[in-house]
This record gives C-alpha cells, structure tokens and sequence, in this order.
C-alpha cells in the first residue's frame, strides 16, 4: 500500500542537501562485500536511521519504549508460530529488550547475530524433529487437542515440549488431510461426487487455518486419492504422512534459500516499522520488485517462476513476453543451466530462486540461453531475446454489459502504477483516460470505476484521474512536517465523462484510492458504494536510494528506503488516516468483522483534519439522494445480502475457536457440524446474474490472438456474472440513469474559481 507523489520527487532535493551535509555518512570505507559483512551492516543501520530522522514526517524518540517494539516485532516475525524458540531461548533475548535503542544508535550488531546464529541452529533441530514425527503413523485414537491461537501460547520449555508441539500440529495437518480422504472415498463408493467443504490446515502458512467454509476443496487434484483405487485406512494415512513430508521439506527448503543478509533485511524492517507501519527498507532485490510492481514492466523474458526442490521451474509464461512470442518454452518446463548469449553455460540447480532470476533478466536487446528439462523429459536449449515486459494483471482493463436497455462500463484498476523513469511509459491516469475513451465510443450510459483491493500507488495518476469526471478544481491537500499544506488540483477544463458514475471500494482499498472515493465523493460527483469504510492509509512515502549517500561503491548495492514524507488529506479537510472513507452505500461484506484496517496496525500515526480547500459540489445528477436510498433499500430486503451478513458474523465467531480435537472422531463430529453450518452459507458460492460482460471492440481483436489473454478476460468477465457487489452497483447506475438531468451550472466562473482555489 504506497503512495508515492511526483511532489515529494520535487522536494527530495532539499533532503538530500539537509542529508549530504552530514559527514558521518561517509566515516566507513568499505572494500568488502561478502555476506554478512559487519562493517556494511553498521552502515546501513548508520544510513537508514539518519535518514529516516531527518524526512520522516513525525519521527519517533530512540528510547527504551522504541527499543520495546523492535524486539515484539522482530521476535514475533522470526517465529510466528513459536515452533523454533524455546523458552530459554526468549529468557536470553529479552535481556535486550530494553538495550536495542542503545545498540542501533552505537551500531551494536550483538543482538542480531544472537538470534540469526540461534535461529539457524533451531531450524536445523527442527527438520530432525518434523522428519522423526512423520516417520511413523499416527495413532488418532488419542484423546488429545491442539491449539492453534500461537500468538497466546506459551514457548515450550524444552526439547521434549518442542517435539510434541510439532506432533500436535502436523497430527492436525494430517489429520485434516485424511477425513478428507476417507470422505471422497467413501463418497465415491457410494456413486457421490462432490466437493469437502470444511476448514484446511495450511502447512506451508505456519500452520494456521484458512477459513473457507464454501470454496475450501482439499486434496481435489490429489491423483493418489482420485484414481478410482479403495485403499486401506492405513494406506492413507501413510498418504497424509508422504504428503505432509513433502510440503515441509519444501518450507524448509525454501527457508534455506534465505541467507544472513535476507534476515538482517528481517531486523532492519522490526525497526523501520517502529516510525509508522509504512517505514520499510528495500533490499536490493525487494527495491527492484518494488518498481516492477509500481511500473507493471520490468526487461526479461516474461516468465514467472517458482521454486519445485532443487529446480526452477516455469510457473507461467507471461502474455506479450519475449518467451511467450517463441513459443519453445512453457508452464512446467524446470531450468537447468543459464547462459549469457554464446557464454558458457552456468548450472543454476540447487541455486536460490533469486539468483536464477538474476541470471535469466537482463537488458532489452540481450540474448540468454536457458537449458531446460521439458515436460516430456527431453532436454533442450532455448535462446531468448530479452525485451521490455509488461506484466497485464497490473494495468486496468474494462467490460461493457447491457441491462435494462442501458449499457454500461465497468473499468477495473488494480493499482496506480506509473514508470517514474519514462514520461512516456504508461500510467493508471493515461490509462484510464483511453478506457473511459472507449467506453464513450461504445456508447455506455454510465461507468463502474473498481478499485475494490487496490493498495495505491502514485499520487499523481490520482489527480488525472479525478479530473476525467470534473471540470477542474482540488483534487487532494497534502502537508509536510513543518510546511503549509500545498493543494493539488486538476487544472484541464475539459470533463472526459459528466454521466453516471460508481465507485467500488472495499476495506481493502488503501492510499491512491482512497484519495480518488475522498475527492469523487466530496464533490458528490458520484456515489461510493462498498465496504464499511476503506483501509484508513492517509500517508505519503517516498522512496529514497540509500546507495548515493556512499562514496565507495566497493560496498556493494544498500537497497533503499521507504519512508513516511507527508500526511494527505481530503479537499473537505479530513484525513482519510484510520478512519479511510466511508461508503455512501454499505454492502453486507463477508470479512466485516475481522481485524484488517490501518486502525488495526500497531503503531499507525493518528488522525487529524486541516483547514479545507474551496471547490464547488456537482449539480448534475439530481437523484444522487434517491439512489442511495433505492439501493439500501435494495440490500437491506436482498436475501443474499442478508446471507453475507450472517456468513460474516459466523466467520468473526469462528476466528475465536481455535482448539481442535485430535481425535479422529471426535474431530469428524466437530467438522460435521461445520460443514452442516457452512450448507447454509452454500447459496454464496453460486450465486450468479443474469448479466453478460464483453471486452470493447478493439480488445476483441487481441484476444483472439492471445489465448492466454483470452482465457483471462473469460476468467473475468465470468467473476463478474457472480458478484453482486458489480450488479447493484450497476442497479445504481440505473437508478442515476433514470432521472438524470442536466442543470445549468451555478458554480463560479472558471478564472474566479482558479483564483480563489491559488489562495486556499
């Protein structure tokens, strides 16, 4: 969720004078780089601290209370589920809780490498435990339970209580796994073919439940259970062993591929963290997925992989990509060797997944030769040329569909990306601008903007934004530390679009997309309908490259640093921190009741309001009033919606009920009565319009030649033919259709107004 502003970009000069100005910045000379290196580590404690102090908005005091949140936040993160730690072992580390403060402003590595060098050694012990439990069956006869709230569980005490913590929670793995398959097997004996619905234990999510009564499907791709065979209790039980092996050595094998440096990135987060919850540090590798994802392009192959044991294997093939285009390589495909163009050849198995991908981009232009191991077995070379690529799922995309003699259009966008080193790359505010373009070409009479989960991104594409739907005035009020607030505002006359207009918002739609359902819904230029309130991320960050305050670039590369710069605020004056913004219209929503907002993070700075800026309400759609009170209407008498809220109050009770029996039958019966609760939540799952969604015109063509991008728009255009949340949202624009008139205006004069708004 990060917001970064071409503002701050104009103001970064002056902290990179207040920061140069420091000598003590360049006091180590550095001409080492292995890992681990203690005199590069103490630089970047040096580096990040400094900076910080200096551009954060409202830094916080090094003291003792600092200190305290440093040591939760770095303990908790690196044992979530306390299965690594004894309690002798917390009984050493808590004699710095108080230290910590002390040790970062004198540079003092001793804690981290205490608990990397502990860690380590507890990791090792406990692929020998999991490997010991999994070796022999279980006995499910036992009456015995397992609690699975860890944040309030005690630390074992010991080696012994350590070993029966980790039987209890893989037992209760494997035993999930196994009613499963007892069940499909007992059905299908039976001619019964249908999904379990029940919770699933998730091994590799340390060990937490997923809860998801409806869609939760496990071991349905499973062949050893679905190849028509019946076997034996005991066959399958040794089945949910093999099959809990398996995902442990792979958790495990990937927390090999983490080194001392990934885990030092781990403790400099537990600080950063302590500013406000949106401080981070930015390894080298994190900083460039950083721009990948606020970009959407990225100079490669286009091909997305994952680890699979030793080997890198291809996960999916990007759209468009360079390897997509030459069609030798596909899903499945495991990566044997790298070569740069006619150079040697360099093995990558065993390799960590980072490294691999380090070898395979490059840029634009380049040749890399990759030695593959097909899926049928056969062994080939595949030479690719590395180009731009642009990752799809990060752009905004658009359907059109007819209801009621009307048509409409509904323009998803997942985030405000922007290419800060291109001005003529794309960007969410170019973007939307084209697809509110086309939509008008195709003749809609109202549009759907979505922006349901999306965690933001540039501050500027908001503004663009906004300004399609008004004629001009402020769009957001920013204010940094010590400054006047400064306004910014769409200063272009011309209105793209003056029809109806709906926003989709849900908790999870943070910062950029906050402002633009703040600014749309101040003017009451349209009406936001979703979520009680939006996630509450009223900050502004920046990211600074720590690499340019080092002379010595023997160093090596420090990463960069995302810090909180400045607080937005809606041009009513409000802040949308923690209080986000609240819909015009709530729907029913089934995660209502769970913790997930920025008023639910530790730490998160306060709200507060400024004075506000002047600008002039819209006029133009007179039954704004009455569509809202229409679609409440609608909800509260909709028997799905009513459903939703029932589903959302059963899944807030069921986050407390955290022991489960691990006795076979007595946890049968438990999930018994879950399932024949969660029945009742079934119809959710299967809901469906009537509606039929379709790509515009020139997107047609497209996909008819990309049948990746054409099963992905099916996948689409199918989800919304089964959300309700889209179809009342397209009843509102029904109800702003019907009645909508167009006023003359009574705003102020354009000159008048830009004058009035220069002196807010």
């Amino acid at each position: 969720m990060n917001t970064i502003t071409d503002f701050m970009k104009r103001n970064y000069k002056i902290l990179l004078v207040v920061v140069c100005l420091s000598a003590t910045l360049f006091a180590f000379k550095i001409n080492a780089t292995k890992e681990g290196d203690p005199d590069k580590d103490k630089l970047l404690l040096e580096l990040l601290t400094f900076v910080i102090q200096k551009g954060h908005y409202n830094p916080a005091v090094i003291d003792d209370t600092f200190s305290k949140g440093i040591y939760k936040d770095y303990i908790q993160a690196l044992d979530p589920s306390k299965r690594f730690f004894l309690q002798s072992d917390i009984d050493e580390f808590s004699k710095f809780e108080m230290q910590l403060d002390d040790e970062l402003l004198n540079k003092d590595l001793t804690f981290f490498n205490l608990t990397y060098d502990r860690l380590m050694k507890r990791m090792e012990e406990s692929k020998k435990i999991y490997k010991s439990v999994l070796s022999q069956p279980f006995d499910y006869t036992t009456d015995e339970s397992f609690n699975t709230d860890y944040e309030k569980a005690p630390y074992p005490k010991d080696v012994k209580e350590l070993t029966d913590k980790w039987r209890k929670q893989i037992k209760l793995s494997t035993l999930s796994s196994l009613t499963d398959r007892l069940k499909i097997q007992e059905n299908r004996s039976k001619g019964i073919v249908e999904k379990v619905a029940k919770d699933t234990l998730d091994p590799l999510n340390e060990g937490k439940f997923k809860v998801d009564p409806i869609n939760s499907d496990t071991a349905k791709n499973d062949k050893a259970i679905d190849n028509g065979k019946t076997k034996t209790f005991a066959e399958l039980e040794k089945e949910t062993r093999e099959s809990a092996l398996k995902s442990l050595d792979e958790y495990f094998g990937f927390m090999q591929d983490l080194d001392r440096n990934d885990w030092f990135s781990v403790y400099i987060n537990s600080i950063t963290s302590r500013f406000d919850p949106h401080t981070n540090y930015f390894a080298p590798e994190e900083k460039e997925r950083f721009d990948v994802s606020i970009s959407g392009k990225l100079e490669g192959i286009g091909a997305r992989l994952q680890k699979k044991n030793d080997f890198t294997e291809i996960s999916e093939l990007i759209s468009g990509g360079p390897a997509w285009r030459g069609k030798q390589l596909e899903a499945g495909d495991l990566i044997m060797k790298v070569a740069q163009g006619n150079a040697e050849a360099v093995d990558v198995v065993g390799m960590r997944l980072d490294d691999v991908v380090k070898k395979i981009k490059g840029p634009k232009g380049t040749e890399v030769r990759l030695t593959v191991k097909k899926v049928d077995g056969t062994i080939k070379i595949i030479s690719i040329i590395r180009d731009i690529v642009e990752i799809e799922e990060t752009y905004a995309k658009s359907s059109i569909v007819n209801k009621n003699g009307f048509k409409y259009g509904v323009i998803y966008l997942p985030k405000f990306y922007i290419d800060f080193e291109n001005q003529d790359g794309r960007d969410a505010g170019k973007d939307i601008a084209k697809e509110v373009e086309r939509l008008k070409s195709a003749g809609v009479n109202g549009i759907v903007l979505d922006v349901r989960d999306d965690g933001g991104g540039s501050l500027s594409t908001v503004v663009d934004i906004a300004g399609l739907f008004i004629e001009q005035g402020p769009i957001v009020q920013i204010k940094s530390a010590g400054r006047k607030k400064e306004v910014l505002f769409d200063k272009d006359k011309k209105i793209e679009w003056d029809g109806p207009l709906v926003i989709m918002v849900n908790s999870f739609s943070a910062s950029a997309s906050e402002i633009l359902a703040a600014a749309i819904q101040d003017y009451k230029r349209g009406i936001i309908i979703g979520s009680k309130q939006t996630y509450g991320k009223g900050t502004v960050q920046n990211v600074i490259d720590l690499n340019q305050f080092v002379r010595n670039s023997a160093v090596g590369d420090l990463g960069a640093v995302k810090t909180t710069t400045q607080k937005f605020y809606r041009i009513n004056g409000g802040s949308t921190q923690l209080e986000g913004v609240s819909s015009d219209i709530v729907m029913p929503d089934r995660y209502a009741y769970l913790k997930m907002g920025e008023r639910d993070v530790d730490n998160a700075m306060p709200w507060d309001k400024i004075d506000p800026a002047e600008y002039t309400v819209w006029n133009k759609n007179v039954n704004f009033n009455q569509a809202i009170v229409n679609s409440k209407k609608r909800i509260s008498q909709s028997s799905q919606f009513q459903l939703i809220e029932e589903n959302a109050k059963w899944i807030d009770s069921r986050s407390e009920d955290n022991t489960y029996s691990l006795n076979i039958d007595k946890f049968k019966i438990a999930q018994s009565e879950i399932e024949e609760k969660a029945k009742k939540y079934k119809p959710l799952s299967e809901y469906r319009n009537t509606l039929k969604f379709t790509s515009l015109p020139y997107e047609v063509d497209e996909v008819n030649k990309d049948l990746t991008l054409k099963e992905k728009r099916d996948r689409w255009h199918e989800a919304l033919s089964k959300d309700i949340y889209v179809e009342e949202a397209l009843n509102v624009l029904d109800d702003l259709q019907a009645k909508t008139v167009v006023k003359k205006s009574t705003s102020i004069p354009a000159k008048l107004k830009k004058d009035k708004l220069a002196r807010s």
